[in-house]
């Protein structure tokens, strides 16, 4: 996918994200993403990409960021949709679209402003999948990070209904999820992480429910959230990845507090041994 191509699926994902299943996914993505968020500390977090969604609104620390490709107007967002491939040439009417929050900086997602070894953690909403080039976004995300700093990243799971509905639009299906060519799987992502010294530490998925455009249907299949983590844990439609930057060779050292002997030997003095030979 070309860079233009590129810039197309992104725009094509903004609107996605207005549908009834784009707002299913980024109501469990905010919740997912709460949840791990709050209790990670430091100084220095940011979040590329992907303004929709606020990726550290739980989080603590004093300096965050977000990161996009471009500038973008407040409260701006498409409010209609082409319909989809394949069906008359209608328009969806889109519920009303979320504030976005002001962008920190624009800049490629390749070559991030950041010295290295500053940020403490870095979250990518649907960053890699939508890129040209996602595996020098994650050695950008890796050299930016401090030791045993974090990155989280979020993506939609070919191994899924929706990913199963996102390979049969090849073969004269419509279309659901926004066009890319690049779904990653879960594993092949950990294996990415893994040769850039970074380890998955945890992992979750949601979004079970079926390929359904309509919030009515959404709503039917809602059983389906709570069996699906039981019954079918790795089908989930979106997977949310969190990592640790490791660095080999470095320990951390806590305070060198001074130790005790378990046990201190009785000290004799040297006249008492002399007189105890002589007694002897």
């Amino acid at each position: 996918m070309d860079k233009a191509g590129s810039e197309q699926s992104i725009i094509a994902l903004e609107g996605w994200l207005q549908t009834p299943a784009g707002v299913y996914m980024r109501a469990w993505e905010q919740t997912c993403l709460d949840n791990l968020t709050v209790d990670i500390f430091g100084y220095n977090a940011v979040q590329i990409g992907l303004p929709q969604i606020d990726a550290l609104a739980a989080n603590r620390m004093p300096n965050k960021w977000l990161v996009d490709r471009k500038v973008r107007p407040e409260n701006i967002v498409p409010s209609v949709l082409p319909a989809p491939t394949g069906q008359p040439e209608t328009v969806i009417e889109l519920p009303a679209a979320p504030a976005l929050r002001p962008v920190s900086l624009t800049c490629d997602f390749t070559e991030l402003p950041f010295a290295s070894h500053s940020l403490d953690l870095v979250v990518l909403p649907h960053v890699l999948e939508f890129s040209t080039d996602p595996h020098q976004v994650l050695r950008e995300v890796e050299r930016v990070l401090i030791p045993e700093g974090q990155v989280i990243i979020c993506g939609f799971n070919p191994t899924s209904l929706w990913g199963a509905r996102h390979v049969l639009r090849r073969v004269g299906g419509a279309s659901f999820l926004p066009p890319t060519e690049s779904l990653i799987t879960m594993p092949r992502m950990r294996d990415w992480l893994k040769l850039l010294n970074m380890g998955a530490s945890h992992s979750h998925l949601g979004c079970y429910a079926p390929a359904c455009r309509t919030e009515k249907w959404l709503q039917r299949y809602a059983f389906m959230d709570n069996a699906g983590p039981r019954w079918w844990p790795f089908f989930g439609g979106v997977y949310v990845i969190q990592a640790i930057k490791r660095v080999k060779g470095m320990h951390l050292i806590g305070p060198a507090w001074a130790k005790k002997s378990a046990t201190a030997p009785a000290v004799v003095p040297a006249t008492n041994k002399r007189r105890e030979q002589q007694d002897g």
